[in-house]
């Protein structure tokens, strides 16, 4: 099979069109679901699919799904699908997302302009709302089609200005009907760029995950006394603010603890602060801060979050403070399907591309439907790590040396 850098990259570049940042240092870009930029995106994939005799289906929350049944093949086996998803962040890069979509897309193209026979359809896919920007808290369409969340519920849900996702992507004509179901999948697969460095430095074109990092979001309310900044002797205050600051310091020093005697992929951070009232001249009253706790192994979260606990007792009796801890939001560890991580590290060695194993920090689509069939997800490289920016590179040369490997990837399971 011979994937076509050039095509992809045309792919990519056509893409990165939509929602364009003209004012920024690199290729950016804006595109949230539902939006024009999301409905232009969408219509070109939709094209390309076509293009490549692939049957188009649209579900109810806009999950679009190409399937090509190769002549040779059983229609009605359970099919492997690839893809990733179409929407980014505020002022995102062009690769992420994008780059899982189109890879796909290629893969099938290649194998169509190959002599490989296969026993199974293929479905290419790109997910609704991953980023989770404008409706909810991201993985949205996967969420439905995991059955995690149901079609009622994710048309629902609103963004800022009370618009709904349901008339959203009426807006846009892309609220299709019935639901994709990943369960009828027989493997999954997903390229994305790494977002990270391991993968510069190991000086290697793709990266084999073995589990996506768990993530517990924890929210941390102090509540003190507002007083006056100036008339307020430093012995009668209890400032809400000093006392959240250390628990910052705590988790974070609980984390680097973590990283040297248990689990080196641990990460802790306080990434949000509401500080009340906000006044340079008043003593805070109240915060809340916002702690997301990451990693592979469950018992080191679980530890991280412990620590977070233990840190509010003491704070809270030694600076006369009210401290109080919630646990909204816990995603486990999720481990990739061992027949889908050997397929990939085989189609490494029969590509030729040199391949490591690692694990992913960040969430993908393929952490909700590694939850109802074999998934499997693999990276590709990032410059400088950077991601979410407009910064984001992945060389033309490493995208298509990865979905070399997707492709034969795919071709392999679709073999069974």
């Amino acid at each position: 099979m011979m994937v076509s850098e050039e095509r992809l990259r045309a792919d990519i570049e056509a893409n990165a069109r939509f929602g364009a940042l003209a004012d920024v240092d690199g290729r950016g870009r804006t595109v949230l679901t539902g939006t024009e930029a999301n409905e232009l995106a969408r219509d070109q994939f939709v094209d390309r699919l076509e293009d490549a005799g692939l049957e188009v289906r649209i579900d109810a929350v806009g999950n679009v799904v190409g399937r090509w049944d190769p002549p040779e093949a059983d229609s009605t086996a359970p099919p492997v699908a690839s893809g990733s998803h179409l929407d980014s962040v505020p002022v995102g890069g062009i690769f992420d997302g994008p780059l899982g979509v189109y890879a796909a897309l290629e893969a099938v193209r290649a194998i169509q302009e190959s002599d490989r026979s296969l026993g199974r359809p293929i479905d290419v896919v790109s997910f609704t709302e991953e980023e989770g920007q404008r409706f909810g808290n991201g993985l949205l369409g996967s969420s439905v089609a995991t059955g995690r969340t149901t079609v009622d519920e994710a048309l629902a849900t609103e963004d800022d200005s009370g618009t709904v996702l349901e008339d959203a992507l009426e807006h846009i004509g892309y609220r299709g009907s019935g639901r994709l179901d990943a369960a009828a999948w027989d493997a999954w697969l997903e390229l994305h760029v790494e977002q990270g460095t391991k993968l510069e430095r190991a000086g290697a074109s793709a990266g084999v995950v073995t589990s996506i990092t768990g993530i517990t979001h924890c929210y941390v309310d102090v509540a003190g006394e507002a007083d006056h900044a100036g008339s307020t002797p430093m012995g009668d205050r209890s400032d809400a603010l000093a006392a959240a600051s250390e628990i910052v310091l705590d988790v974070e020093d609980a984390a680097n603890r973590i990283v040297v005697d248990d689990s080196p992929s641990a990460v802790a951070t306080v990434g949000k602060a509401s500080v009340s009232p906000n006044a340079t001249n008043v003593i805070p009253g109240s915060v809340r801060l916002g702690v997301d706790v990451r990693d592979v192994e469950p018992e080191s979260m679980e530890a991280l979050v412990e620590a977070l606990e233990e840190s509010a007792r003491r704070v809270e009796a030694e600076r006369d403070v009210d401290v109080t801890v919630t646990r909204p939001y816990d995603i486990p560890p999720e481990p990739m399907a061992p027949r889908c991580r050997d397929a990939m590290l085989e189609a490494g060695t029969a590509t030729g591309v040199e391949t490591v194993r690692m694990h992913s920090g960040a969430a993908h689509d393929t952490m909700n439907v590694a939850r109802v069939t074999d998934a499997g997800l693999l990276f590709a490289p990032s410059r400088g790590g950077l991601s979410h920016n407009p910064q984001e590179w992945t060389d033309w040369t490493d995208c298509a040396r990865a979905t070399a490997v997707l492709a034969e990837t795919i071709a392999r399971l679709a073999d069974a």
